[in-house]
C-alpha cells in the first residue's frame, strides 16, 4: 500500500503507482472527492438525535433480564416513573385529597404510553405513605424499551409537575432519569466543544508554530467525526445506538485526529528539511508515518472490537462509535492530509502567531528536544532505578484500583440538583426504602389457593433472611419469620393485560396451565448495590420455593452484570493481547517487543483506573472535577470503556516510538543510542499531543453526567502518564535493560525483506542519512557504511 521515498526514476515510477502517491499526484481530486463525502456523510447523519437510545446499562439475556418479563406479566417490575405527591396543609385521607389522588392516578394511567399506574389511594397500600403522611406516591408502568420509556416520560413529567394543582408534585424513576441524562449530555456535548476547540487549537498552533498548521488536525478530525455520525446513523436501522456514543465520537475522533495529525505533519516537516518539494515530501510522510498511522488505527480498533464480547448494549454501542471514528480518521490523515500538504506546500508554515514576540528560534515539532534527549541519557545510565522507581509511582496509582466496586448507573449519575436525582433522594429520606430497594419473586407454577401453606412458610423464610426488611405474599405481611398482617389482594397469572414488554420478550416461557402463578416481594435494608445486597439476592436465589422462582429486581439486575462482566472479561483480555501483540510482532518482527508494550500498557492503565476509583469512588479531588456524587462504586461499563480506548491510545503512541527507535537502530546498530533518539525525536511530539488529547478528553470532566464525567477525567489522565512517565522514563529503561534482544525473533518469523538485509539500512532520517544533494563526486572515497548490528558495541 505503501512504498518507501526515493530519488531515481525508477522507483519513483513505481511510487506514483502507489496508493500514497496516487493521492498526492491527483491531490486537487482527492479535496474535491472528500468534499462531496462531507456532503454526503453529513446529510446521511442528519436525524440520528431522534433514533439514538438511551440505557443499555444492565447486562442482557441474564437470570435477572429473563425474571424482569416475568415480573412484567405480573405487574410486580420496577415502575419506570414515580411521582411523590406532597400536600401542605390538608391530609392524604380527607375526601378531597382522595378524590384528587384517584384523578391524578386515573388520567395517568389513560395516557399513551403507560400500561399500568397504581398510588396510595387506588391501592390501599401503606407503604406508598410517606412516614408523615403528608406524601404519596404515584407509580406508573411505562410500555416499549427503555428509549420509548424516556421519551414517554419526557412527554408526560412536565404536565404532572406543573404548579397550581393541589399537590405540589415531583419525578424520578428510570424513566425520568435516562430523559434528563440525555437532555444534560446533549448539552455537555456542546459545552465539551466549546472548551476543547479552542483550547486544542492554541496548543496547536505553539507546537507547530503556523497557525495553517494548526487548522488540519481540525480539518481530519472534522471529517472523521462527520462520517462516524452517518455510520451511527445506519446502525440504529439495525442495533440499539447510545446518546452517549455521540460524545465519544466528538472526544475520541478529534483526540486521535491530533496525533495522526501531529505526526504526519512532523515527519512532512522533517522531509521538507531535508530538501524535497512539497508533493516528494508528502509522498515520504505517507510512506513512513502513514504507515504507522494504518497500524495504530488497527490496533485501537481491535482493543475496542473487544468490548462486543460483552451482554451490554451501551459497550456494544460504544464500541461501534469508537471504530468507527478510528478507522475514519486513520483514512483520512493517510489520503486527505496529504493532499492538503502537496497542494499548501510551504504554506503549510506560514502564520506563526508568536513571530513578532520571538526573540530567537524556538524548537518546533519534528525537531530533537534537548531536554528528552537528556531525560532519555539519564535513564539509559540507570535503567534499573529509573525503571524502579516509575515501576514504584505507577504501584502507588493502582493501589485505590484494590478496592474498586462495580456497580450500575442510576439517577445518582446526575447532579443533585437535578430533578430526578433530588426526588431520588427525597424518596430515600421519607420512605427509608426506594422502589429499586424491591426484589420480586416471580412464581409461575404456584397455586394461590391450592399452595397457601407452602407460600405462608415461603414468606416466613424470606422475612427471616438477614438483610430483610419484610416480605409480602398471598398469604400475608411477613416480619423477622412471623406473620404480622394481611396482604393486599394480587392478580393471578395469566395477566389479562400482560406488559408488551412481557409480550414481546424472547426468552419468557409460556404460562403453565397446571397454576395461575404469584408473586412474593422482598423489601431489603442494605443498599441495592452494595456487597450486603448480593449476598441476600443470592439468599433469595438459594431459598426452597414453591415451585421454580424467578428474581426480579435492580440487586438482582447487578448481582447478574457483575457476574456476566467477569465471565466475559477473560475472552476480551484474550482478544486485546492477541490482537495487539500480533499486530505489533508485524509492525516490528521482535518476540520480546510486543510482550514489553503489552506488560507496559496494562500497568499504565491500571493506574488510570486506580485514579478514578480514588476521585469518583472514594470521592476525591472534587475541586478538580466537579461536583458529583460519590455512590461507592463505579459503574461496571466506565472502566471497560476506558480500559479499551486508552489502551488503543497507548499502543498509539507505543508504535510512533517504536518506529523511529527500529530506523535508527537498523541504521547504526546500536540499541541504546536509538533508544535515545527515538525519544528525542519523539519526546517533543508527544507532549504536545498528549496536551491536545487530554484537552479533548478532559473536556467531558467537565459534564454534569458522572459517566462521561469518569471517561473524560480517566482517558486525560491516562494519556498524560503515558505520554510523560512511561513514554518517557518507563519503556526507555526496560528496552535498554533488554538490548539486542528488543530486536530478536526467530528466522523464520521475518519477512523476506529483512532476511535479506546484510547490514544496517540508512533510512529517511535527517539525523542519519546524508542528505540528497551531496552524492559521492568523482574521485571521492566511498563512505564506509555504519556497522551492522552484530558488529556494533552494545551500548
Amino acid at each position: 500500500m505503501w512504498t518507501k521515498s526515493s530519488r531515481d526514476g525508477k522507483k519513483g515510477g513505481r511510487r506514483e503507482r502507489s496508493f500514497g502517491g496516487w493521492c498526492v499526484a491527483f491531490p486537487r481530486r482527492v479535496l474535491i472527492v472528500a468534499g462531496l463525502l462531507c456532503i454526503v456523510f453529513a446529510c446521511a447523519a442528519s436525524g440520528l438525535s431522534e433514533r439514538l437510545s438511551v440505557g443499555g446499562f444492565a447486562a442482557s439475556g441474564t437470570p435477572s433480564a429473563r425474571a424482569e418479563a416475568w415480573a412484567a406479566r405480573f405487574g410486580a417490575d420496577r415502575p419506570e416513573l414515580v411521582l411523590v405527591l406532597r400536600l401542605s396543609r390538608r391530609t392524604l385521607d380527607s375526601p378531597a385529597v382522595q378524590a384528587a389522588g384517584r384523578r391524578i392516578t386515573e388520567r395517568l394511567a389513560a395516557e399513551r404510553g403507560v400500561s399500568r399506574a397504581r398510588s396510595y389511594w387506588t391501592e390501599a397500600d401503606g407503604a406508598l405513605r410517606s412516614a408523615d403522611g403528608r406524601s404519596a406516591l404515584v407509580l406508573a408502568d411505562l410500555s416499549g424499551s427503555e428509549t420509548d420509556t424516556a421519551r414517554t416520560a419526557q412527554r408526560l413529567v412536565p404536565r404532572y409537575t406543573e404548579r397550581g394543582s393541589l399537590f405540589a408534585v415531583r419525578a424520578t424513576g428510570p424513566a425520568w432519569s435516562l430523559a434528563q441524562s440525555t437532555e444534560q449530555a446533549r448539552t455537555d456535548l456542546v459545552r465539551a466543544e466549546l472548551i476543547a476547540a479552542p483550547l486544542t487549537f492554541a496548543i496547536l498552533a505553539l507546537a507547530f508554530r503556523s497557525l495553517a498548521a494548526a487548522l488540519l488536525p481540525v480539518v481530519v478530525g472534522g471529517l472523521s467525526a462527520v462520517g462516524a455520525l452517518a455510520v451511527l446513523r445506519v446502525l440504529t436501522v439495525v442495533t440499539d445506538v447510545s446518546v452517549f456514543a455521540v460524545n465519544l465520537v466528538g472526544a475520541l475522533g478529534f483526540g486521535l485526529a491530533v496525533d495522526y495529525a501531529l505526526f504526519i505533519v512532523a515527519r512532512f516537516r522533517e522531509e521538507r528539511a531535508r530538501g524535497l518539494v512539497p508533493r516528494a515530501a508528502a509522498q515520504a510522510s505517507v510512506a513512513t508515518a502513514g504507515r504507522t498511522v494504518a497500524v495504530s488505527a488497527g490496533t485501537v480498533t481491535a482493543a475496542l472490537a473487544a468490548l462486543l464480547v460483552f451482554p451490554f448494549s451501551f459497550l456494544r454501542s460504544m464500541a461501534y462509535a469508537g471504530m468507527a471514528v478510528v478507522v475514519l480518521a486513520a483514512l483520512t490523515a493517510v489520503v486527505v492530509l496529504p493532499a492538503v500538504l502537496a497542494c499548501w506546500g510551504p504554506r503549510v508554515e506560514s502564520l506563526d502567531p508568536l513571530a513578532r514576540v520571538r526573540w530567537a528560534t524556538a524548537p518546533t515539532i519534528g525537531r530533537d528536544s534537548p531536554l528528552w534527549r537528556a531525560v532519555a541519557r539519564a535513564v539509559t545510565r540507570r535503567p534499573l532505578w529509573w525503571g524502579a522507581a516509575c515501576i514504584l509511582l505507577l504501584t502507588v496509582m493502582v493501589l485505590p484500583f484494590g478496592h474498586g466496586r462495580l456497580g450500575l448507573a442510576d439517577e445518582r449519575i446526575l447532579p443533585t440538583g437535578v430533578e430526578a436525582h433530588a426526588t431520588a433522594d427525597l424518596v430515600r429520606r421519607e420512605w427509608g426504602t426506594p422502589p429499586e430497594g424491591t426484589l420480586a419473586v416471580v412464581l409461575p407454577r404456584a397455586d394461590p389457593d391450592v399452595d397457601k401453606a407452602a407460600l405462608d412458610a415461603y414468606g416466613r423464610r424470606l422475612s427471616a433472611l438477614p438483610g430483610v426488611r419484610g416480605a409480602v405474599t398471598v398469604t400475608g405481611r411477613y416480619v423477622g419469620g412471623r406473620r404480622v398482617g394481611e396482604a393486599r389482594p394480587q392478580r393471578a397469572f395469566p395477566d389479562p393485560h400482560p406488559d408488551p414488554r412481557a409480550r414481546s420478550h424472547p426468552r419468557t416461557p409460556p404460562p403453565d396451565r397446571r397454576g395461575r402463578g404469584t408473586v412474593a416481594t422482598v423489601s431489603m435494608v442494605p443498599d441495592p448495590q452494595s456487597e450486603r445486597a448480593a449476598d441476600l439476592v443470592h439468599a433469595v436465589r438459594g431459598l426452597p420455593s414453591p415451585g421454580p422462582g424467578h428474581v426480579a429486581g435492580w440487586a438482582a439486575q447487578v448481582v447478574d452484570a457483575r457476574d456476566a462482566l467477569t465471565s466475559r472479561l477473560p475472552l476480551a483480555a484474550a482478544l486485546i493481547a492477541a490482537g495487539t501483540m500480533t499486530v505489533v510482532f508485524w509492525f516490528t518482527r521482535s518476540v520480546v517487543i510486543p510482550l514489553k508494550v503489552l506488560a507496559v500498557a496494562a500497568l499504565s492503565l491500571t493506574a488510570a483506573l486506580g485514579g478514578i476509583v480514588h476521585v469518583f469512588q472514594d470521592g476525591h479531588l472534587r475541586w478538580l472535577v466537579g461536583d458529583f456524587t460519590a455512590t461507592g462504586t463505579l459503574d461496571m461499563t466506565i472502566p471497560l470503556l476506558l480500559f479499551s480506548v486508552a489502551f488503543g491510545l497507548s499502543v498509539d503512541y507505543e508504535l510512533f516510538l517504536l518506529s523511529r527507535v527500529q530506523e535508527h537502530y537498523r541504521a547504526t546498530g546500536d540499541n541504546t543510542e536509538a533508544v535515545v533518539h527515538g525519544i528525542a525525536r519523539t519526546g517533543r511530539l508527544f507532549t504536545a499531543a498528549a496536551l491536545a488529547v487530554a484537552v479533548a478528553m478532559g473536556a467531558l470532566a467537565s459534564s454534569g453526567v458522572l459517566l462521561l464525567k469518569e471517561l473524560g477525567f480517566g482517558l486525560a489522565l491516562a494519556v498524560v502518564v503515558d505520554a510523560t512517565a512511561v513514554r518517557g522514563v518507563l519503556v526507555p529503561a526496560v528496552m535498554r535493560l533488554a538490548g539486542r534482544a528488543n530486536w530478536w525473533a526467530p528466522a523464520r518469523t521475518r519477512s523476506p525483506r529483512h532476511r535479506r538485509r546484510r547490514g544496517p539500512q540508512t533510512l529517511a532520517d535527517p539525523d542519519i542519512s546524508a542528505p540528497a544533494s551531496a552524492p559521492v563526486g568523482p574521485g571521492q572515497p566511498p563512505v564506509a557504511p555504519p556497522p551492522t548490528p552484530a558488529e556494533a558495541p552494545q551500548q
